[in-house]
């Protein structure tokens, strides 16, 4: 009786441990985005520079995620779990410590990799701590909702953060709560290998990589060189071959990183589809809406917390009921409304946002983009793990969770170059409008694009600025209406993308019920 009291309890401290660990990982995707003000005004970054201390995080996370569960496999899950949270750890030391970009930059790498090796076993761990069906779903349903939930809370909780402290803040915070989670871990984690059969997928982690790190650096770098750049061209064909081969190579191996014959599963591609576009939308609203709101609005680190709580709480709501009601026979029409809820959502978001716009104005868009995001979370996790066996779920998950990763990625790399592009090239063109001098062009989308900072050698006094008032006031003016143009851009590309999953979905479900049709033995089908 003892004994089994024990195990019992341990198992729920166990999957404790395993849902911090989670938390923390996916949380780190989404809490930046309220305080790279902060950073930008801190580090004098550029638009470019957020992108990456965003993106590098989510890039290392995405390329090596495949891979830190099979390693798990290999060396033993808690193993290789703990030594990713200590990596994680470190990485949120060196960016606290980082007086520069590029430190803070390295810094998010290092966390990416922690976090790849430690996400994959939160999952696959469950499998050994609950041999009970029942119990693993449960537990299975917790894992899923914490990882969405992580994402939802990221903004609240790097906005608290920053309101009494600075951006160095967010890191702290990582440290003390990784700390943590290594400490239980050790105790309350049980190990777990399987070894046999398995391999470690070098050329298949590599060649996808390639692939995803080059189409990304080529899509943020295109923005200041030009898409025409010959750079530019052979960094996207050598994504785009090494992708090719990837595919082919993945689809000869017995234990591939990526199993590609799971996509012929409509299923599992709806799952991973709706994954990426999901997040894609997801960082349309937490990263560029959030630096809006900063940037032009003019809110605070606390202000953009509160405007981001009935989001958060929307998202709460959404997954908890849709994971009672969720069947697998309605995956169709869970993904057609949570698209079309989080896209309408977008599209009014954009309506409703305006420089002088209020909490209360923002509270309802908000809510309702939620709870679209909140149905697709459940939906994406549930609907892929019922597409393979239980010994296959933590690949399942990791590919869905990949996808996750992906879509932030592209989500920040492109519509990060279309609000970039607009506070440049567009400002360029309204500025030779107002015939300003060519050199004081550039100083003022340089100081509009680094928060307020001059380039080195170049000084402003606050007497010259006063002298120049009006200039600076249409100059601003210019800034905000790029910026905003830019916005406008970007949320009608990530609504336009759940619209178009909701389409694929629905017309996907028609083809396979006219297929199906005839095998009814009616003998009334047309």
């Amino acid at each position: 009786m003892t004994k089994r009291f024990i195990k019992r309890f341990s198992g729920h401290y166990s999957l404790l441990v395993l849902c911090v660990i989670l938390f923390l990982t996916f949380l780190d995707n989404t809490i930046v985005s309220v305080v790279l003000a902060n950073v930008q005004s801190s580090l004098a970054a550029g638009v470019q520079d957020l992108q990456w201390i965003v993106d590098a995080y989510m890039l290392a996370f995405a390329v090596f995620m495949l891979s830190g569960g099979t390693l798990g496999d290999l060396l033993g899950r808690k193993k290789v779990m703990l030594s990713g949270v200590g990596l994680f750890v470190l990485g949120s030391a060196v960016a606290i410590l980082a007086h520069s970009v590029d430190l803070l930059i390295a810094g998010r790498i290092i966390m990416g990799l922690g976090a790849a090796a430690s996400e994959p076993g939160t999952l696959s761990m469950i499998r050994h701590i609950y041999p009970d069906s029942h119990a693993r779903s449960r537990a299975l349903g917790i894992w899923a909702a914490v990882s969405g939930i992580a994402l939802a809370f990221g903004p609240i909780i790097g906005g608290i953060i920053v309101g009494f402290s600075d951006w160095r803040g967010v890191f702290y915070f990582n440290v003390v709560f990784g700390m943590l989670a290594f400490i239980a871990g050790w105790f309350f984690l049980p190990e777990s290998a399987d070894r046999e059969g398995r391999k470690l997928d070098l050329i298949g982690l590599s060649l996808g990589g390639l692939s995803i790190s080059a189409s990304a650096v080529a899509v943020i770098l295109g923005e200041n060189y030009g898409y025409a750049n010959p750079l530019i061209g052979i960094l996207f064909g050598l994504a785009a071959l090494a992708m090719l081969a990837f595919v082919l190579f993945e689809r000869k191996r017995q234990d591939p990183v990526l199993p590609v014959a799971l996509f012929k599963k409509v299923q599992f591609s709806i799952a991973n589809s709706v994954a990426f576009s999901a997040n894609f939308g997801i960082f349309a609203v937490f990263f560029f809406v959030a630096l809006y709101l900063q940037f032009i609005a003019g809110f605070s680190g606390y202000a953009v917390a509160l405007s981001f709580i009935s989001m958060t709480a929307a998202i709460v709501i959404a997954a908890l009921v849709t994971g009672r009601i969720y069947s697998e026979e309605r995956t169709v029409s869970f993904v057609a409304l949570g698209s079309i809820l989080s896209g309408a959502g977008i599209l009014i978001l954009r309506q409703v946002i305006h420089s002088n716009v209020t909490v209360a104005a923002l509270s309802w868009t908000l809510a309702l983009t939620g709870l679209g995001f909140g149905i697709l979370l459940v939906v994406m996790t549930s609907s892929v793990l019922n597409t393979v066996t239980p010994a296959r779920s933590g690949m399942a998950a990791s590919t869905v969770n990949t996808f996750r990763e992906l879509g932030g990625v592209f989500g920040v790399a492109i519509l990060g170059s279309v609000v970039n592009g607009q506070l440049t090239t567009g400002m360029v063109t309204k500025l030779q409008a107002m015939h300003l001098p060519t050199n004081f062009q550039s100083f003022v989308i340089y100081a509009i694009t680094h928060g307020g900072h001059t380039p080195a050698g170049a000084h402003v006094s606050i007497a010259e600025l006063a002298s120049h008032a009006s200039l600076v006031n249409q100059v601003t003016k210019v800034a905000y209406t790029a910026f905003a143009h830019g916005l406008t851009i970007s949320l009608y590309i990530a609504a336009g993308l759940l619209l178009v999953v909701a389409i694929a979905a629905l017309a996907i479900h028609i083809n396979s019920n006219r297929q199906l049709k005839p095998n009814t033995g009616t003998g009334n089908n047309p």
